[in-house]
């Protein structure tokens, strides 16, 4: 039975946004895996405190993610 653990920093994907995740890696399972993996798969969503996540050596802030989801649409 799969387990996917997607870590997200709090505040920048709202409770739609977080289903459609669940669903589309759940899809990305069953494309792999057939059928039969689609009611066995787990997919857990955990949200990181904003500034308790870094990247380049420095800590990312749910504004900061924010602003780089706005200027890649």
């Amino acid at each position: 039975m799969p387990l996917i653990q997607v870590k997200l920093i709090e505040g920048v994907f709202d409770a739609a946004e977080k289903e459609a995740i669940i669903e589309k890696l759940t899809d990305a399972m069953v494309s792999v895996e057939g059928e039969a993996m689609r009611p066995v798969t787990w997919v857990t969503i955990e949200e990181v405190t904003s500034g308790e996540w870094g990247i380049a050596g420095k800590a990312l802030h749910t504004g900061d993610v924010i602003g780089m989801r706005s200027a890649a649409q």
